[in-house]
């Protein structure tokens, strides 16, 4: 209907000066209007000229002002002619809004004596807020002064109009020609398609997105991470049990019972089955005797070790707990050098914020070989990290209570321009090796670090819980770009 109106009034006049106007007088919706415009044009069919008009209108609050009266005339009419009322009273005939603007307006008018009685100090007043209201209501000019106050009292705001002016295009026609878009069968059996005319293809224009899956950022470093420990080697542990003892976790690690990080506060522990069933009970004995009494050239911790604090279950800390196993396997086997290494979930009993969730990944590496000292771990170290990307590093002695000599990894940030610690490393003492049945000469080195810090610096994310938890935009996996973990 509105495109019969358009192409047939161009048909004997030059041109459509507004089309607001040329909605209203021809019964037409202007948006319907503006829709068949902007088609018409993108054929060709009209040449349409942007019109815009600035102008006001009310808001919610200046509409309600306009229908009932302003706040300061609905406060004098509710104060008695002759006498006062209280402030309570006059408070309770109107609406609180209404009432604190009245207050204010009315006594800057200098209407009403305000205290804690209320009287006029005039008989009569006039509603010029009202009546400017509906001025503008009804499209009619006001003083700027006038539109600076109802502006002020956020009563009025600009509203843009946007219209066109149109003119026959170079393709106008009084009656728009169907363009086929598709040849159906139909068309061929009726022979009719040499008369079609053909809407053009546009290869420049996209099909719709493909919807696919997205990988997660953090399986795409932890990918890069494993073909780095593939490169240099390495075995992947299995590291399906997230439930593991308090034995492998801890005890076989020398770590001793009263140690803080075995309290609840640091450790889930679970409820069922709260304990486990099966252990190796003469491996279980070397380890209760290293704790109680030493061996090994250690003096041990020297305390009663108890089996039931061994027992008990947890959702396991490290992902060492795995290389525990794993060690403890291959020691009652024939020796032969291994590198293993592991990359999976861990729990913690942490206050979650910008830096820490009680659930998170660990990247651990280890390497098993006779006469193994320090040197082999840094320069095992300075290997895996320069793959990265991460060739400055430096080392700083720390304490952890299963390897000794341990050291803390730093590397330096170009972009913080400053040393930032990105893992922790040692060589694993004769206390938790010995008793497992590995030769005297065979030493353990290994190293660990988060997968979440190095995802975290290579996105540009500076909350976890941004990239890992029930809070992830969904269309940062869908955006993320591929992994670049060491790629100069």
């Amino acid at each position: 209907m509105a495109e019969d109106a358009i192409l047939g009034y161009l048909a004997v006049a030059e041109e459509i000066p507004d089309s607001g106007q040329f909605a209203s007088q021809h019964g037409l919706h202007h948006n319907d209007v503006v829709n068949v415009i902007k088609s018409l044009h993108g054929f060709r069919y009209i040449d349409a000229q942007d019109i815009k008009r600035e102008s006001w209108v009310l808001t919610d609050e200046g509409k309600k002002y306009a229908a009932d009266g302003s706040p300061e005339v609905q406060l004098f009419l509710a104060v008695p002619q002759e006498g006062s009322i209280s402030k309570d009273e006059l408070q309770k005939k109107l609406e609180p809004s209404v009432f604190k603007i009245g207050c204010s307006q009315a006594g800057k008018n200098k209407w009403v004596d305000m205290g804690k009685q209320v009287s006029r100090k005039v008989q009569h007043v006039e509603d010029k807020v009202k009546d400017l209201l509906i001025r503008v209501q009804n499209v009619e000019e006001i003083g700027k002064d006038d539109v600076n106050s109802l502006k002020a009292r956020k009563l009025i705001v600009a509203q843009t109009w946007k219209g066109y002016s149109v003119r026959k295009g170079p393709n106008y026609a009084p009656k728009r020609k169907k363009v086929a878009t598709d040849l159906t069968r139909e068309n061929l059996q009726r022979a009719d398609w040499k008369e079609l005319e053909f809407k053009e293809y546009n290869f420049n224009a996209k099909g719709p997105p493909a919807e696919s899956g997205h990988l997660h950022p953090l399986l795409k470093v932890k990918q890069q991470l494993k073909n780095i420990f593939l490169q240099m080697g390495f075995e992947e542990m299995p590291t399906n049990n997230f439930v593991e003892s308090s034995f492998w976790n801890f005890d076989a690690l020398f770590q001793p019972q009263q140690h803080p990080a075995r309290d609840s506060h640091d450790t889930f522990f679970l409820e069922a089955p709260s304990t486990t069933r099966e252990l190796p009970e003469d491996y279980v004995e070397l380890v209760k005797c290293v704790h109680e009494s030493g061996g090994y050239g250690s003096r041990g911790y020297m305390y009663d070790w108890k089996r039931e604090e061994a027992n008990k279950n947890l959702l396991r800390t490290h992902t060492t707990a795995v290389s525990t196993r794993m060690l403890y396997a291959l020691a009652k086997q024939p020796f032969a050098p291994k590198r293993y290494f592991s990359i999976d979930r861990v729990f913690r009993n942490e206050s979650v914020d910008r830096t820490h969730l009680a659930e998170f990944h660990q990247i651990e590496g280890l390497v098993c070989d006779r006469g193994l000292t320090l040197g082999d771990l840094i320069g095992v170290l300075n290997d895996f990290f320069s793959r990265l990307g991460m060739s400055k590093l430096r080392f700083k002695p720390a304490y952890n209570p299963y390897t000794e000599p341990s050291m803390e990894i730093f590397s330096y940030h170009e972009g913080l321009k400053k040393w930032v610690e990105i893992g922790n490393s040692g060589m694993f003492r004769p206390e938790m090796l010995l008793p497992m049945g590995f030769p005297e000469d065979v030493r353990v080195i290994a190293w660990g670090l988060s997968l979440e810090r190095p995802t975290m610096i290579l996105y540009g994310i500076d909350n976890i819980r941004d990239l890992f938890g029930h809070k992830v935009d969904l269309s940062l996996i869908k955006r993320n770009p591929i992994c670049r973990l060491g790629i100069n």
